[in-house]
């Protein structure tokens, strides 16, 4: 856990996201079986379940990425990285959180411009007659998150002597892991 203002950033940004994605599942789960019910119990079918559910995959998927990066969830290609000294991997996972951070912020960056271009297009979803850039908006929120998290986990490899996958997850491996 981060230190001080930082470290409260973190924790609200972490609690908005669990939140996130745990209503975001919920309500796909609830729109899908009750779609599902009235298909085959009243013989008819919600009209909108595929756009709502088209919305919250889109809102799952973004708000995930930066709740793997908090948690030290994303994929690793470490099979090099595991073999170097620990100085070497500190200095290369600084290097790595900092590069995907400004990843992340070029790309919130480049999709505010779709946005952009969607909004001025006037597309709208053809059931729910909702502005097709507002289901777009978590996309340039998913990567701002995600790199504020990439961007706070350099700081606490920077702070801390040992090496940080996320502020609070440790690199290494659990003894009770089983490779497959």
């Amino acid at each position: 856990m981060l230190p001080g203002f930082l470290g409260q950033i973190d924790t609200l940004i972490g609690r908005v996201e669990a939140v996130i994605l745990a209503a975001g599942v919920l309500l796909m789960g609830l729109n899908t079986v009750g779609n599902v019910i009235g298909r085959f119990i009243f013989q008819y079918s919600f009209f909108f379940t595929e756009e709502v559910n088209r919305i919250l995959i889109i809102m799952i998927t973004f708000a995930g990425i930066g709740y793997a990066a908090r948690h030290g969830r994303h994929i690793r290609m470490s099979a090099i990285y595991d073999a170097l000294p620990i100085r070497t991997r500190k200095a290369m996972m600084i290097l790595i959180t900092i590069i995907t951070a400004l990843t992340m912020f070029a790309l919130c960056y480049f999709s505010i411009g779709y946005i952009t271009k969607v909004a001025n297009s006037g597309r709208v979803l053809p059931a729910l007659q909702i502005p097709v850039y507002l289901i777009f908006l978590w996309v340039p929120v998913g990567f701002a998150v995600t790199g504020i998290q990439y961007a706070l986990t350099t700081v606490k490899n920077i702070l801390e002597k040992d090496v940080y996958l996320s502020t609070s997850m440790l690199e290494g491996y659990d003894d009770d892991e089983i490779e497959v």
